[in-house]
């Protein structure tokens, strides 16, 4: 049996990333997808990549919604992205939380980014390349995970973006790859590297 050749990703944080940050986001009706998004990810699954959502859902462990919302809303968002011709090879979400909530979600995994468990399931399961691949999000959390898994980074200024370019030192700034407006000019730039 012969394996299938490995394919370019881009692990896509969540929430201010995607969608408008709120905060613990626990109502449908809060989903904002953010301006350009669609087009961003849409521009992605043309140019042959895999497009990954890998995201820190702690508000499961802490009580605020459940696993079965969290699926709600990736539906959603799937649908709208969908209705602009764009879609998401697979979602991964850490419901975990290392100091707060319920016992079977309290706990020091390896899924919650920083960590790269998520990043590494995906790899496997849908045949990612790490090293031809890119991290992008909003939060410093998401930028270590990236650099841990040995992808290369891109930091929007959407969401916590602006607060997270301002709280990094030199070293961490150096180390990103791209610092983009948002997920359209993110994937504009990522598109055009190879």
């Amino acid at each position: 049996m012969t394996s299938s050749p490995l394919k370019r990703g881009v692990f896509l944080d969540r929430d201010g990333t995607i969608n408008k940050e709120v905060s613990y986001l626990s109502k449908i009706e809060d989903l904002r997808l953010l301006p350009g998004a669609a087009k961003a990810i849409l521009l992605l699954n043309k140019a042959g990549f895999k497009v990954v959502v890998v995201t820190n859902q702690s508000g499961i462990a802490r009580g605020y919604f459940d696993k079965a919302f969290v699926d709600k809303v990736h539906k959603e968002i799937g649908k709208r992205l969908a209705s602009k011709g764009a879609w998401i090879d697979r979602w991964y979400f850490c419901p975990h939380h290392p100091d707060v909530g319920a016992p079977e979600f309290r706990k020091n995994c390896t899924c919650r980014k920083p960590n790269t468990g998520l990043i590494d399931q995906a790899a496997k399961e849908v045949n990612i390349q790490l090293l031809t691949s890119f991290m992008v999000g909003d939060s410093l959390r998401d930028m270590e995970a990236g650099w841990k898994a040995g992808l290369r980074t891109v930091l929007v200024l959407t969401g916590y973006g602006k607060e997270t370019l301002e709280g990094m030192n030199k070293r961490q700034r150096k180390k990103l790859d791209f610092v983009a407006r948002n997920l359209l000019e993110a994937s504009r730039w990522i598109v055009e590297q190879h």
